[in-house]
């Protein structure tokens, strides 16, 4: 399995996916100390009466309960609302788009115990100034006016373990066989509040030839970067009663020039940041702006996929990129 198809099994970025890659990630740092910011898990709440979450099946059901409702009937909303900065080397930083979207998932418990995330999800890039949902854009570093291509992803799905995830073959180059770690996050309690932070760093080829997307790519290898924040009230983490857990937080990613801005392989990039959330109604948290073009364009995504079927790929945006949009003619 290439490295690229291993991440996006588990859960890759999909842009939006409230952290589901960065599991992978955690895998592959569990056997080192992780960064001192994390700490191990700590606090009274974490072990007890109903989760311990010093264990792998005890996490399991919490980030199952994060991203879904343990009730296969009920499905979960998770929304996210914030601004992208552009980074240019040696130049100020710029306030270049808003981002709003949300992703709308249900839980479908498999034989082995594990639940699969059942996910469809849909960003649009949005004005600074007004709110207004954005079709077309001039671009302020490059004052050509070009053609917005929202996010939306339909599935994006994955799975949740006892375990991490094992880390990919390399086409059988990497033949060891490590022991399997167990899928413990690192909850740190503060007063009746929990938090958890998770981290994804990735380098993989660009699903934009530069060959072939000569003006969309920013060069033969991806590297991006995310960054998720969940606060989740104690007592809540503890009672069986909620199926599924409200949180509050942040996300913040690190990623190439849009592919739709043209901007190529200019030196650069763009960092997200954003709340992120869920147990709101969607009306509260978006503008009526985001919410009609939503219900106009795409209103499946206001329902989760029905069913899991793990033979259907999970594409991130710029794979989707690659098979539904055509090269901008070279100027």
């Amino acid at each position: 399995m290439e490295r690229r198809q291993f991440f996006k099994n588990i859960g890759n970025l999909g842009a939006l996916s409230a952290g589901a890659a960065a599991l992978s990630v955690f895998s592959q740092q569990a056997n080192a100390d992780l960064p001192s910011a994390y700490g191990g898990a700590t606090g009274d709440a974490l072990n007890g009466p109903y989760l311990d979450l010093r264990t792998g099946v005890g996490n399991k059901l919490a980030y199952s309960r994060l991203n879904g409702d343990l009730d296969e009937s009920k499905q979960k909303t998770g929304w996210f609302k914030g601004y992208i900065m552009a980074i240019r080397p040696n130049k100020p930083i710029l306030d270049v788009l808003g981002v709003a979207g949300f992703g709308v998932s249900r839980l479908e418990q498999q034989t082995d115990g594990s639940f699969a995330k059942i996910l469809r999800e849909v960003a649009l890039y949005t004005d600074l100034r007004s709110g207004e949902v954005l079709e077309e854009y001039k671009n302020p570093m490059t004052n050509e006016v070009v053609r917005v291509v929202p996010i939306a992803n339909d599935p994006f799905n994955y799975v949740i373990e006892d375990y991490f995830p094992q880390p990919p073959k390399f086409g059988d180059l990497n033949t060891e066989e490590p022991p399997k770690i167990p899928f413990i996050l690192p909850w740190q309690q503060r007063g009746d509040r929990l938090d958890m932070e998770i981290h994804i760093n990735l380098f993989y080829p660009n699903a934009l030839n530069p060959n072939k997307w000569k003006r969309e790519s920013s060069g033969p290898m991806m590297q991006v970067s995310e960054a998720f924040a969940y606060h989740v009230d104690a007592q809540k983490m503890q009672d069986p009663k909620y199926t599924s857990l409200p949180f509050s937080g942040t996300w913040n990613r690190i990623t190439p020039w849009l592919p739709w801005m043209l901007m190529g392989d200019t030196p650069g990039h763009m960092i997200y940041s954003a709340f992120m959330g869920s147990g709101e109604d969607l009306e509260e948290v978006h503008s009526r702006q985001v919410l009609d073009y939503v219900e106009k364009n795409y209103p499946k995504y206001f329902t989760a996929p029905e069913t899991y079927d793990p033979k259907t790929p999970s594409l991130s945006s710029f794979e989707l990129y690659a098979i539904e949009q055509t090269p901008a003619p070279v100027k």
